[in-house]
């Protein structure tokens, strides 16, 4: 954010699977077969303008949720909250709903005006808000969620940022959630943001890692357009992040008794330079089985935290190439996506950046990473606009992860000046269609419809909302509405979701890597907790086949690093791998 400077449900599948072998079983069979029509050549998608791709269903869905406005954006508190998340709370099956709310400067000594939605899944592609009679309707100034079934009772837990705090709210059981915030140790303070849940140290249970952006007082607020930092091509505009104190970051280890620590500065993980974080992601960066940790920093280096396996991190993110952009200029960096876009068996990072800047698509070589935005045509397109959400993704089931990201500028202003200069405040989504050569075709225009309708668009998240096998997308607006766009690409390959349930308490299988082969094609994917912006998507792991059936193989490498494995395996189907109980094999 650099501004300064001259449904219907499918029934489930479920196979257990023992840790480096099968239990005895008939074969699988598909839950549901779809009758597939041709596939289109991946390199050359369709062209015709009537081809559809996503519709916007959230007014017929019941979905009402409207993001408080503030017209002017007179304070940077004002421009970055919006995270979306897509989770099953009460399991039955189908993927449900939570959008944050924030406030205003002027409505910031008013809590009760800032209400999170929590939207029911009601099939049919109908959701209604439970938020209230759930207890998770939040009363404050929300800005980022992350979820993960922390205690191990198969239900998922929520935990959301905030301006002036932050809320864990455990999952009893789908009927209710219960405050669990003080009782936790993880009311943190200050200006939280992204954060994301993972077994750092592979113990058996998830712990929490929370970036922080700006130390501001409400009460005494940089003077809107007054002074050096408050200018944006010489016209008035909200002042920093430069130029403003910022905010450490907070680590949280789990005790396994329900309470969290902070260890952020014993782990390496505090950022004693107080840089301005936002979007966060776990991954496993050098390919050792074990979590790393980026984190996007607005106008500063980004960070990469290798884990050291000790309970500690050492910041590598110059060494390994993800630091700043190949020229060596810091970025205003907000959204982050991962993915293995090539199918390489190794995890790319793709990161949204600020007007001009490009955005960045940092290719994994093995051990290190290489600046690919320009080579891979994703840079250029972006330079006008101001990049938040994002997600890899594989829109039309060709078995090759797409890359969608949502836009929107930070200052209403910006409309004041020459449009040929710069992108107006309510901006387009990108698409970029993966070419399978390493590069890509940005199509947003050529599908059209809510691709090509100007918001000012924070959080994204992806997931199959009514099991049909095609991806979905849910995108959290400032100043209005959010959309809901079903994906109704009509070319769509074979497909197959996979859902993990580990054992103990890490019931989700976050950091889990499924890989499946299919014909010459291998695919990788990890289970995330928290990542895009703010956001958090379906813990379920979607997978395109293209014109394949089957998949030959599937291997799940468990965060203990236990293995599980199945072999030909129908397609179309919603697939529940179980890890076994007993020994870990390394």
């Amino acid at each position: 954010m650099r501004r300064l400077g001259p449904l219907s449900l499918l029934p489930l599948l479920t196979l257990s699977l023992t840790a480096g072998n099968v239990e005895a079983q008939d074969p699988p069979t598909s839950v549901k077969t779809t009758t597939q029509p041709p596939l289109q050549s991946a390199a050359n998608p369709p062209s015709a303008a009537s081809e559809r791709l996503f519709q916007d269903i959230r007014q017929a869905a019941g979905i009402d949720f409207q993001h408080p406005h503030s017209p002017e954006k007179k304070y940077i508190l004002e421009s970055v909250s919006g995270g979306v998340a897509l989770f099953d709370y009460n399991r039955d099956g189908r993927l449900d709903i939570y959008l944050v709310s924030s406030l205003t400067v002027d409505t910031a000594r008013q809590p009760h005006l800032a209400r999170g939605a929590l939207y029911k899944n009601l099939g049919d592609r109908r959701f209604v808000d439970v938020a209230e009679e759930m207890g998770v309707a939040l009363a404050g100034w929300g800005v980022g969620v992350c979820v993960a079934d922390v205690d191990g009772d198969g239900f998922q837990d929520l935990f959301v940022t905030g301006v002036e705090g932050n809320h864990f709210y455990r999952n009893k059981a789908g009927k209710t959630f219960e405050d669990l915030t003080q009782a936790s140790g993880l009311g943190g303070g200050g200006w939280s943001t992204g954060c994301g849940f993972a077994d750092y140290d592979r113990d058996g249970d998830l712990d929490l890692f929370v970036a922080r952006y700006l130390d501001l007082d409400i009460d005494e607020l940089p003077e809107f357009g007054r002074g050096e930092i408050c200018t944006y091509r010489d016209i008035p505009v909200q002042c920093g992040p430069r130029g403003l104190p910022g905010q450490s970051d907070l680590f949280y280890r789990n005790d396994g008794n329900g309470h969290f620590e902070e260890v952020g500065k014993a782990a390496g993980l505090s950022d004693p330079q107080a840089m301005f974080g936002l979007g966060v992601t776990w991954f496993d960066a050098d390919g050792d089985a074990w979590p790393d940790l980026y984190v996007a920093n607005d106008t500063k280096p980004n960070f990469l935290y290798i884990n050291q396996k000790d309970g500690t991190f050492e910041e590598m993110s110059f060494p390994m190439g993800v630091a700043v952009s190949e020229d060596g200029k810091e970025q205003g960096s907000m959204g982050i996506a991962v993915g293995d876009y090539r199918n390489e068996g190794r995890p790319s990072l793709f990161v949204t950046n600020f007007s001009e800047e490009f955005n960045a698509l940092y290719h994994n070589q093995g051990g290190y990473f290489v600046d690919a935005s320009f080579r891979s045509a994703t840079a250029g397109p972006s330079l006008p606009h101001v990049g938040w959400g994002t997600a890899f993704f594989d829109y039309d089931n060709d078995g090759w992860l797409d890359l969608m990201l949502v836009n929107g500028h930070v200052y209403p202003q910006i409309d004041q000046i020459d449009m040929e200069a710069s992108a107006p405040y309510r901006q387009r989504r990108m698409l970029f269609h993966n070419r399978r050569d390493g590069t890509f075709e940005e199509v947003a225009k050529r599908y059209g419809g809510p691709l090509t309708a100007e918001q000012v668009s924070r959080g994204l998240a992806v997931g199959d909302l009514d099991d049909d096998g095609r991806l979905d997308v849910v995108i959290n607006n400032l100043d209005g509405q959010p959309e809901v766009l079903h994906n109704v690409f009509p070319q769509a390959g074979h497909w197959l979701l996979v859902q993990l349930e580990g054992r103990g308490k890490m019931r989700d299988g976050i950091g889990a890597v499924i890989t499946v082969h299919h014909g010459k094609t291998q695919q990788t994917r990890t289970v995330h907790s928290g990542t895009s912006y703010l956001s958090h998507h379906d813990l379920r792991q979607h997978f395109g086949l293209g014109d394949r059936a089957k998949v030959d193989s599937l291997e799940v490498r468990w965060p203990d690093g236990s293995t599980s494995r199945r072999s030909n395996l129908a397609a179309n189907q919603i697939l529940v791998v179980r890890q076994a109980d007993g020994p870990s094999a390394e």
